[in-house]
């Protein structure tokens, strides 16, 4: 109905006469338009698309408190790279299906982030892939709310947490095999428990670090990763476990 007002009350107020001169307007603007399109270097690049590579994102307790879970995706997702939010409690089944698409060659990458409750459950997750035949090459921890050790097989995890607060780091086993950092970030401008995964520095952290292993060509990395931010953490709290074989 109001749409069909509006027709009426357009339809009122340009003469016959004046149709044909709006009609050329309108299609000179879309050839303007188009031509903008056409010359804008831009636009004819598509965003670089990492193949094979596959992004879970898992959320903390309730599974609404972990928004910064589906910001993320959705920064990776205009990157190019596929990356899916769930909630922490569905962790069995996130490691299984991300095995299915291991196994099926969809995906070749298996890349890890969680938050508060989502990060502590990275470590079954990992251990759970593991026992699958499966290998993890990037788990990204924020803000564990318990303390958590790991097993079976990572490239990197890096844990994150805030010292000062309800974080933990996390331990090695002897069943691990890969490289672990803990992070201490309470040092970071605003930071805290429920905002670690808001923050835009933690943000430009985490997606950096996606960034280097999703796309294999270093102009296309140095382009879409955002600049370090490792001046903004304490060294004195910062602490590195070298990879073991």
């Amino acid at each position: 109905m109001t749409s069909d007002i509006c027709n009426r009350f357009h339809a009122s107020r340009f003469s016959s006469s004046f149709l044909p001169t709006f009609g050329a307007l309108r299609a000179a603007a879309i050839a303007i338009l188009l031509l903008g399109i056409a010359f804008n270097p831009g636009a004819a690049e598509a965003a670089p698309v990492a193949s094979g590579v596959h992004v879970y994102l898992v959320r903390g307790v309730l599974n609404i408190f972990s928004l910064g879970m589906d910001q993320i995706a959705a920064r990776l997702q205009q990157q190019g790279i596929s990356a899916s939010v769930h909630n922490h409690l569905m962790w069995a089944s996130i490691a299984d299906d991300a095995a299915a698409e291991y196994r099926s060659g969809r995906a070749k990458t298996i890349i890890l982030v969680g938050h508060s409750s989502g990060a502590t459950c990275l470590p079954d997750i990992v251990a759970r892939l593991d026992q699958q035949g499966v290998p993890v090459k990037l788990a990204i921890g924020l803000d564990s709310v318990f303390h958590t050790s790991l097993q079976g097989r990572v490239g990197r995890y890096v844990n994150f947490y805030v010292g000062n607060g309800a974080g933990k780091p996390v331990d090695r086993t002897a069943g691990f095999r890969g490289s672990l950092e803990n992070v201490d970030v309470e040092a970071v401008p605003g930071v805290s428990h429920l905002t670690i995964d808001k923050n835009e520095i933690m943000q430009q952290k985490v997606i950096a670090a996606i960034d280097a292993v999703a796309f294999s060509n270093p102009t296309r990395v140095s382009a879409a990763r955002p600049a370090p931010v490792t001046g903004a953490f304490s060294a004195t709290a910062r602490t590195r476990h070298a990879a073991a074989n």
